[in-house]
């Protein structure tokens, strides 16, 4: 089977490939002129140049696939373009889905994300929390809502697309590092000497490559599947790191509006003064202010989502960003 992979490069793209790979598919690979390419180097896969926000570009590289999996996004809780993460996201979902159909693509995997979702009563959420678009704080998480909404009207319409939901991934291959990646290595390198009273749902990042292939293989068109594991307070998540690494989990916890306020002063001199992220990005602060906490029973039963041990998953993310050399250099 023939398949293409938008996000290639990226964490969850990029082990999803490889992935697809090592199981024996041919694997195509829309690589944007200049992209870091780490995540795919060395595998069989065939890089095809394209850009999401260029229908035609995806065509030509869907041409002759059997399935899509559309990983790429503007991830990211600040951006000197918020616009960008929009079109990236929005756009670039439409984009696709509308060359996916042109280039007669049977099966199509739409990779969403956990922030979609309804967390406004407190409990895990599932697929069917309603959602209060009040929430959706920041333009990643209202970006990625609009580019879902995208996906499951063209599933209406009658494209055979499927959306995952991956909550907070942690593994090897995070190149950039995504928001939990970073977390991770900020951690190793002493740089998080407290901590707030917030939560999320960790999974193994291999475990949202297979999610994905499932998804393709036993997932019903127009329904969304979210792609967890284990509900963690942040300091659940510190201590497993501590245990990991021997080294201290923070002790102090901070109350929100005094890293709230932190948060618009590093936003001001970083971002506004010097153009670059800011080390606490105010919308990741919003985006933290509520436990993310899900149940993923639906992905479990319908698609048999695999359900690794996220301590190991974590161990294999230390490892990797120890490898390769990130506690070395500065985070990009």
């Amino acid at each position: 089977m023939k398949v293409l992979v938008t996000g290639a490069t990226g964490f969850i793209g990029g082990n999803l490939a490889r992935m697809l790979w090592r199981d024996g598919y041919q694997v195509r690979a829309l690589i944007r002129p200049g992209s870091n390419t780490t995540a795919i180097d060395g595998t069989g896969i065939e890089p095809v140049p394209g850009d999401i926000l260029d229908r035609k570009s995806v065509e030509r590289a869907a041409q002759g696939c059997q399935g899509l999996f559309h990983c790429a996004a503007a991830y990211t809780f600040w951006s000197r373009d918020p616009n960008l993460v929009y079109r990236t996201n929005v756009d670039g979902t439409a984009a696709v889905l509308d060359a996916a159909e042109d280039a007669g693509v049977d099966k199509i995997v739409y990779t969403s994300t956990v922030s979609t979702m309804g967390f406004a009563s407190g409990a895990p959420a599932n697929e069917d929390t309603p959602l209060d678009k009040k929430t959706l704080a920041g333009a990643y998480k209202r970006s990625k809502y609009r580019a879902e909404q995208v996906a499951l009207d063209k599933a209406a319409q009658g494209l055979p697309v499927v959306v995952v939901n991956p909550t907070a991934p942690v593994g090897p291959w995070d190149v950039k590092p995504t928001p939990t990646g970073r977390i991770v290595l900020d951690f190793l390198k002493g740089r998080i000497p407290a901590y707030i009273s917030s939560g999320m749902n960790l999974v193994d990042v291999q475990d949202v490559a297979s999610g994905h292939i499932l998804a393709m293989k036993r997932g019903q068109p127009g329904q969304r599947y979210i792609l967890g594991n284990i509900n963690v307070t942040l300091m659940q998540l510190f201590t497993m790191l501590g245990e990991i690494t021997g080294l201290r989990p923070p002790r102090w916890r901070l109350p929100f509006w005094l890293v709230t306020a932190a948060g618009y002063l590093d936003q001001m001199v970083e971002g506004n003064l010097m153009g670059r992220e800011p080390r606490i990005p105010v919308e990741g602060i919003q985006v933290a202010r509520h436990p993310m906490y899900v149940d993923c029973a639906k992905a479990i039963a319908e698609l048999g989502l695999p359900q690794s041990p996220v301590e190991v998953a974590l161990a294999n993310a230390v490892n990797w960003f120890t490898d390769c050399g990130y506690l070395k250099r500065k985070a990009a």
